[in-house]
Parts: structure tokens; C-alpha cells; sequence
């Protein structure tokens, strides 16, 4: 049966309560260059259960009260593990200082936020998905309550948010003052004729100054998520994916997003789209990306990330495998002379046995302070370094490797 958003936060709460988890523990770096594969380290086996995620919230909050703790400490008191993890990304979604996903995600061009999910649980072997789904921010538990409820996987628009509301999910307006100052901002700077004044720059405090003088001031990259560009306009293809394994080798996945910033009304990416955004085989292993969602519906990145961990290959073997078949079915317009795209991608994996591993197109930009993603098992939650397939020095120079697209005109 789903639960509630009081039951999330309220079973959330109790467990913590109840729970009191290990001192964070630090990890070996898992960083990978496809350049040079002698140089990858071996897969390192972690303790089940284990939850792996997308790491929102956790940049400023290592502990990941933000969602992945929830998460582990529903698992740990005998909860489902897909209730577990959609609890976890429900913290997320209601933040609405994250303007990846849910309440206060980053709108489409009319100003609207349409949020997309969908989830499979490994027992069943059942999946659900919703897309372009508006005033609901629980898109997440909503995708779980037509898998729970119906006997379709995928509902969208006016028809998935009158499923939602007859579920018990209350609407509400998800465009927060925040996002909708940011879309503003974005809208005033389309077309210097127009009847829109141009707002001025608006930066993060601590942020360097960016300018238009040099291609290598184009944009301020603040995170994995979100990203500012010189005029102060935050852009995002923001998503949280999170697998689980319990101890027993129970498996689940979901994925949830508001989508691209700014994006066509109606467009979905890869985050509903069961076998792409996450993909579940209570045999196998769960995976799931964040990052250009339609470069990675084109290979069925999640699903493609199970089968090659069902042929032996270890999670983050897997990772850079799809990421290499990413690149060998981007079209050129999107790559550089070099054949590097002018996109990122992300790809989270977790097997049967406990093992997990994370892998994305390009370092971070700082090599003493990589980009992370998120895992919580038995000696707590922490961040680890992303494996990846080409160094930061080897990224389009002055393009922003955040997941957000940019094309040389």
C-alpha cells in the first residue's frame, strides 16, 4: 500500500528516533578515466544493505537529512524498500529550496512546473510512472500508487493529477517565489526588444564573477544540479534517482525530477520512462541517471546498466559502459571536435550482493573535491566520488558540465 506524505515524514521521523547510526566513515576514491583502465581501481564490495542516490541536499548536509537517512532508517525498521527509498526522494521533492525536483523545481517556459517519476519494485516485479504531472509535488509516490492501484504503469497530465487528487494527494502550487523570480529573470533576457526589462545579475553569495568577455566566463557552475550562467539564470536538468538493496537482496529504484528548466510545455525526459530514468531486477541489481534525459532514453541507459551487470560486470564497470554507448549514439552536433559531448550524464548502480558504483561523462572541476554521489548502509551516510570518463581538462572549454546543454552557435 503507498503511504502518505504524514506517514513518510512521520515514519521518517521515528525510525530516526528509534536509530542511532554509526559515525560517518570515509571511502576509498572510486574515480575512473577511461583513457587509461589499468589505472581503475577494483570494485569494492559494500555491506548490504545499502541504499545508493543522487546526492541533492547532501552537498551542505553530509549526514543526508535530506533524504537518503530517511531512507536508510525506514529500511533498517522493516519497511519496504521501495516505500523506504520513495519516502527518501520525498524529502527532496517537498524542499523547496531544491529547484530540481518537486515543490520549487525550476518551471517550463510558461512558468508551469511539470513533475515527472516512476519506480519498480523488485519483489513484484511491478513499475509505475507519471509525467507532466502539475500541482502535485509527491510525483514519486504518486508513480507508486498506479503501480499499487491500477493495472497501467504510465499516466500523464490532467489524467495523472486527477489520479493523484483522487489518491488523497493535495494540490498545490509548486512554483515558489524563489523559482518564479528565476524564471523571470530568464524570460526578461530572451529578447532585447521586448517589453520585459532586464533584471540584473543575480549570483550565489561567494560565487566568482562571471562576464561576457570570454568563453570561459559563460557560465558559474555551482553544483551537480543546478547551475548559474552570467546573467544570474539558474538552469537545470535536476533529478534524484535512488536504488536500495536490503539484506535479504530485495531490490527497488525510482527516479524523480521537474525536468528541464525553461523546457517546452510537455517535453518529458528520461526520468518516467520505465528502462531509462531507472530500471529494477530483484535478480540482478537496480540503476538510474540524472543528467541529459534525452541522451540517455536513446540507449535505455537503466535498463542497459542492469544487463551489463547481469553479464558480470561489476556497478560502476557498468556505469561507464552505458556511458560509452552515451557517446556513441550522440550525433555530432552535440559532440566537440574531439568526439566529447557537450552534455553530462550521471548513472548510479547497485547489484544483488551489495556492491555499488556511480559514473559520470566528466570530472569535477575540482580534483581535491570531486562530485559525489550519495550511500547510506550500515556505517552510515556519506558521499563518494563519482568514477568518470574524461578529466576535467579534457571538457569543452567555458561549456558548463553540469548536465545542462549548451550548443556552439
Amino acid at each position: 500500500m503507498s503511504i502518505s506524505r504524514r506517514d513518510f515524514l512521520g515514519a521518517g521521523a521515528a525510525a530516526a528516533a528509534g536509530l542511532a547510526l554509526p559515525t560517518l566513515a570515509g571511502a576509498e576514491p572510486v574515480i575512473s578515466n577511461i583513457v587509461d583502465r589499468a589505472a581503475r581501481p577494483a570494485p569494492r564490495p559494500a555491506s548490504r544493505p545499502v541504499i545508493i542516490s543522487a546526492a541533492n541536499g547532501m552537498e551542505k548536509d553530509p549526514e543526508g537529512k535530506q533524504g537518503i537517512k530517511v531512507a536508510w532508517d525506514l529500511l533498517a525498521g522493516g519497511a519496504d524498500p521501495l516505500d523506504a527509498i520513495v519516502a527518501g526522494v520525498n524529502v527532496v521533492e517537498l524542499n523547496p529550496n531544491d529547484q530540481s525536483v518537486g515543490l520549487g523545481g525550476l518551471p517550463d517556459e510558461d512558468g508551469v512546473v511539470q513533475v515527472d517519476a516512476s519506480c519498480m519494485h523488485g519483489p513484484s516485479k511491478r513499475a509505475g510512472a507519471v509525467g507532466c504531472l502539475e500541482d502535485i509535488a509527491d510525483a514519486a509516490a504518486v508513480a507508486k500508487a498506479v503501480m499499487d492501484f491500477t493495472d497501467h504503469i504510465f499516466l500523464v497530465g490532467e489524467g495523472a493529477k486527477r489520479f493523484a487528487i483522487e489518491m488523497g494527494f493535495k494540490p498545490q502550487n509548486l512554483l515558489t517565489d524563489k523559482s518564479r523570480r528565476d524564471w523571470l529573470r530568464w524570460k526578461a533576457d530572451l529578447n532585447p526588444d521586448d517589453n520585459w526589462l532586464n533584471l540584473p545579475a543575480r549570483r550565489p553569495a561567494g560565487a566568482p564573477k562571471g562576464g561576457r568577455g570570454g568563453r570561459d566566463d559563460e557560465t558559474l557552475q555551482q553544483s551537480l544540479h543546478v547551475y548559474y550562467d552570467a546573467r544570474g539564470v539558474p538552469h537545470t536538468y535536476g533529478t534524484i534517482n535512488m536504488n536500495v538493496v536490503t539484506a535479504s537482496g530485495d531490490i527497488a529504484s525510482v527516479t524523480t525530477t521537474s525536468g528541464l528548466s525553461w523546457k517546452i510545455p510537455g517535453r518529458v525526459g528520461d526520468s518516467p520512462i520505465i528502462g531509462a530514468g531507472q530500471y529494477c531486477d530483484n535478480e540482478v541489481g537496480a540503476a538510474g541517471s540524472t543528467g541529459r534525459g534525452e541522451a540517455n532514453m536513446k540507449v535505455c541507459g537503466g535498463f542497459l546498466a542492469v544487463e551489463f551487470m547481469r553479464q558480470g560486470m561489476s556497478p560502476t564497470e557498468a556505469c561507464m559502459k552505458v556511458m560509452e554507448r552515451v557517446v556513441a549514439m550522440t550525433e555530432s552536433r552535440l559532440l566537440d571536435e574531439h568526439g566529447r559531448p557537450y552534455f553530462d550524464l550521471q548513472y548510479y548502480a547497485v547489484n544483488k550482493k551489495g556492491e555499488y558504483g556511480a559514473a559520470m561523462a566528466y570530472q569535477g572541476a575540482d580534483p581535491d573535491h570531486p562530485t559525489s554521489f550519495a550511500v547510506c548502509d550500515d556505517k552510515g551516510a556519506r558521499l563518494e566520488p563519482f568514477a568518470y570518463m574524461y578529466t576535467y581538462d579534457q571538457r569543452p572549454k567555458g561549456r558548463p558540465m553540469s548536465g545542462t546543454l549548451v550548443i556552439p552557435k
